[in-house]
């Protein structure tokens, strides 16, 4: 028996299916089935249920995978013993990001490229998605750390937090909306957004989520007439008189140029939250927890 007939047999199961799992393990599908079938001889039992449109794994399958499962986690933990005490960092970490969440007052990409410049052997993969996605991933373990946009204040169960956005929501209008009074006008009930054509973030994101939910409180559904990803965008159809575009406060001078107005959502006021997440029993490797020290580090001050 070989570890790396385990790792196939592990893999194969996650994937449910031969191709996929020797995709994911970069080798040929052939190979990863020849060393299973080999590792079913050594046990003298079938592990796997190649009938169906799915591979599943048999009654005696079932009963290995958590031992197969605990000797790759024992060799992993056993080389990350001994790298700490060459005082060398290795694995994978896996970071979710919400569009958007990259600021210039939380530069990611920045402290993703020091990290990788101190700590070569550590393989990062970036994941850009929802935060409701997300955070179902986070909670599966698909994830090891994710900045993503919080639909409620308080965390979600078994997710710690640490703020990294918390402002305002405001209302973004072109010159001459309804919304802006004679004179001027420095706020919006939400109420009074109920029939507008609204430009707002995808719904999965959490600042959809608190739009969504507010005005579902105040009793209507909001009109969403545009969608898009990134607060630039929103902003240019809102110049454009598409609509009143939904954001957290933005910079005086990222809308003048536009010539829009912002008006703060009132009664009841909104807020937009972007926070760095990870599970309550911390990050499974040393390298992610590393990495999330280094992003705590580096959060703005608050």
């Amino acid at each position: 028996m070989e570890l790396r007939q385990l790792q196939y047999f592990v893999a194969v199961v996650e994937e449910a299916n031969f191709t996929r799992a020797a995709a994911r393990l970069h080798l040929a599908q052939p190979g990863v089935s020849a060393q299973i079938r080999r590792l079913e001889r050594e046990l003298g039992h079938r592990l796997l249920d190649r009938s169906g449109g799915t591979v599943t794994p048999t009654e005696v399958g079932r009963a290995v995978l958590p031992y197969a499962r605990a000797a790759l986690a024992a060799v992993d933990g056993a080389r990350a013993t001994a790298d700490e005490f060459a005082g060398l960092l290795r694995g994978q970490v896996t970071l979710g990001l919400v569009s958007g969440a990259a600021t210039h007052e939380f530069d990611v990409v920045s402290v993703v490229a020091d990290f990788h410049d101190a700590h070569p052997e550590v393989e990062i993969s970036l994941r850009e998605d929802s935060s409701d996605r997300m955070l179902t991933a986070l909670r599966r373990g698909e994830l090891d750390i994710a900045l993503l946009g919080l639909a409620a204040g308080e965390p979600p169960p078994g997710v710690s937090l640490a703020m990294v956005v918390d402002e305002p929501l405001v209302a973004v209008v072109a010159p001459g909306d309804p919304l802006l009074r004679a004179g001027g006008r420095g706020e919006v009930p939400l109420a009074d957004l109920a029939d507008r054509p609204l430009i707002s973030l995808p719904r999965g994101t959490g600042l959809r989520g608190v739009l969504d939910g507010a005005c579902a409180e105040a009793g209507f559904r909001p009109r969403i007439a545009f969608e898009a990803a990134t607060p630039d965008v929103l902003i240019r159809l809102a110049a454009r008189g598409l609509g009143v575009a939904v954001l957290p406060a933005l910079p005086e001078e990222a809308t003048a140029a536009l010539g829009l107005h912002t008006l703060p959502i009132t009664d009841p006021p909104l807020r937009g939250r972007i926070a760095l997440t990870w599970r309550t029993d911390g990050p499974p490797t040393p390298a992610a927890q590393t990495l999330l020290t280094r992003l705590r580090a580096e959060l703005p001050p608050r």
